[in-house]
């Protein structure tokens, strides 16, 4: 045989076998961006359409670290043996330059069609690349399990020696943070508007928050005194803006019930029939204890999830909130809850007030002392830290270590504070702003 000719056909085969090698690697590259870019959320939504694909790519990226793994592994091999076979095809047809040759070419080769490309590709169709290889990257997976074990089982040796601990099993970020995190990035790129990035981190903020965070205090609570005549309880019950109130007997920390407008007004008319229209008689029979319900304690570090939970349950909007020791310390609704997740809710009984946060001519923001600092935060996009305090006043507090005077003045976590306003111990008005605001 003419040695030109074998030398020409093992060419072409060689030139054959790197460039499906080529395609390999692409294939491989490929395919470990689309399974780990591919949102698990938008999968399983095709999965529970019927998309089969979906659900193989779901199974195969519940072990990321057996995936990649054997993923890293062909693409190392095909990559590997298609530069060897490179280096000896340009070695043999160009002598010792061959070697140099074989690198920039496969370099530019890899570079551009077994990884740019099909990595680009993947990223831009995630689901669907994920969806199109989970089967055959299903079954390299199985093939490459043996190997895989090894390698894990080394590299876990191995960073064990620097004091490394690994996890396969655990999340890198929890649900409820990478949520957060991709509200908060679609915001500040404006595709999200900031009332539904507040509605969604409330309703998901519900389970870390508690009770005592946003229940009315005790000293705000309306409540009807039990040994007030009849006539002063009608009376402040149909001028109160509330539908329930507490009812308490010789102390405030006594609850004995709680009466619902509606109940009253019921009780009311059935005596004015049996008194015959006789108004004095009517309300001479009347006993706020057979209007009041039981009332219903909470402790105050009680979840709001878990309230609002307890809530339609029992099918009651109310609840008195007490501490440990069972002192009463406020009151919670479920309107309350519901406002942690829409924001306020007013309706044609609740008086109008001024906006919770205003801008002086200062350029100092003016807020009631007693305002909270989440409350604070979705106003302003401010992130003030709510670890040590509820309120705004209360983080003043924390942070002086003291009861402030008016006029006092303090800058900390990169804001300035001025206290505006103070009754005995509490501040009821403060002025804050960024510093870098003030120092303009």
């Amino acid at each position: 045989m003419d040695p030109a000719s074998t030398l020409d056909t093992t060419f072409w085969i060689t030139a054959s076998a790197i460039l499906g090698l080529l395609v390999l690697s692409g294939f491989f590259s490929g395919s470990e961006t689309a399974l780990t870019a591919a949102s698990r959320g938008k999968l399983r939504a095709k999965a529970d359409k019927g998309s089969a694909g979906a659900k193989r790519a779901l199974l195969i990226t519940e072990d990321n670290e057996r995936l990649i793994g054997s993923v890293l592994l062909g693409n190392n091999l095909v990559n590997i043996l298609a530069t060897s076979l490179a280096t000896a095809m340009f070695t043999q047809a160009f002598g010792e330059s061959g070697v140099a040759l074989a690198t920039l070419v496969m370099t530019a080769l890899v570079l551009i069609f077994a990884e740019v490309l099909p990595k680009t590709y993947a990223i831009t169709n995630a689901e669907d690349a994920a969806s199109i290889v989970a089967r055959p990257i299903g079954l390299i997976v199985r093939v490459f399990a043996p190997v895989v074990s090894v390698v894990r089982m080394l590299v876990r040796g191995v960073l064990r020696i620097f004091g490394v601990q690994t996890d396969p099993d655990s999340q890198i970020l929890a649900v409820r943070e990478e949520i957060a995190g991709a509200l908060n990035l679609g915001h500040s790129e404006g595709l999200v508007e900031k009332e539904d990035r507040d509605r969604i981190l409330g309703a998901l903020d519900l389970a870390e928050r508690t009770v005592e965070e946003i229940m009315l205090h005790r000293s705000g609570i309306e409540m009807i005194d039990a040994n007030s005549d009849p006539q002063a309880i009608l009376t402040q019950c149909l001028e109160s803006s509330h539908t329930r109130l507490p009812v308490f007997q010789g102390d405030p920390e006594n609850i004995i019930g709680v009466v619902h407008a509606k109940d009253l007004l019921r009780v009311m008319y059935r005596l004015l029939q049996e008194a015959e229209g006789n108004a004095f008689q009517a309300l001479s029979g009347f006993a706020i204890r057979e209007v009041a319900m039981p009332p219903y304690f909470v402790p105050e570090t009680t979840s709001l999830d878990d309230q609002m939970r307890q809530f339609l349950r029992r099918r009651t909007h109310f609840a008195l909130v007490v501490e440990e020791y069972g002192a009463l310390q406020g009151l919670i609704t479920l309107e309350d809850i519901l406002e942690e997740i829409v924001g306020e809710i007013t309706d044609e009984f609740d008086q109008e007030t001024a906006p919770q946060v205003m801008r002086g001519e200062d350029g100092m923001y003016e807020i009631d002392g007693a305002m909270t600092i989440r409350d604070l935060n979705r106003a302003t996009d401010w992130n003030l830290p709510d670890e040590e305090a509820n309120t705004v006043a209360g983080l003043v507090i924390h942070e002086a270590q003291m009861i402030p005077s008016l006029g006092m003045v303090f800058s900390f976590h990169g804001f300035q504070f001025v206290v505006a306003g103070r009754e005995n111990n509490r501040l009821t008005h403060l002025k804050i702003a960024p510093i870098e605001t003030v120092d303009r």
